[in-house]
């Protein structure tokens, strides 16, 4: 099975050494995405969701693929009290058979955003 490094400049740089994605097969692996500068979004936790899923959107476009082809789906969230902001964005870009997804509260991640997202896609 050969592999391919999947990148766009319409989403942010990784910031550590890993791929934006990873084309293995038919499977297309999407690294865990944020919003990047959380300044510019204001605080909104719909506007930084939104953010992250288009970001996820140029890179699975970039495969020559959308958002019907995501199988599975992670969202790391700092605070659950947000999941329904989140889950209703996050809803917002599929329509219908929804992917497999779970959602975790973590203590912090990257760049101190509130919300990211990793998905896989055939």
């Amino acid at each position: 099975m050969s592999k391919q490094i999947v990148y766009t400049d319409s989403a942010p740089a990784p910031i550590g050494p890993y791929s934006q994605a990873v084309q293995a097969g038919n499977f297309l692996f999407i690294s865990g995405q944020i919003a990047g500068d959380i300044a510019a979004q204001g605080g909104d936790i719909q506007a930084e969701t939104r953010k992250v899923m288009e970001n996820l959107g140029a890179i699975l476009n970039q495969a020559g693929k959308d958002f019907s082809n995501v199988v599975k789906a992670t969202i790391f969230v700092k605070d659950l009290n947000n999941f329904g902001a989140i889950n209703e964005t996050y809803g917002s870009f599929f329509t219908g058979d929804f992917p497999a997804r779970e959602t975790v509260e973590v203590s912090r991640l990257p760049k101190d955003v509130n919300v990211e997202i990793s998905v896989i896609a055939i």
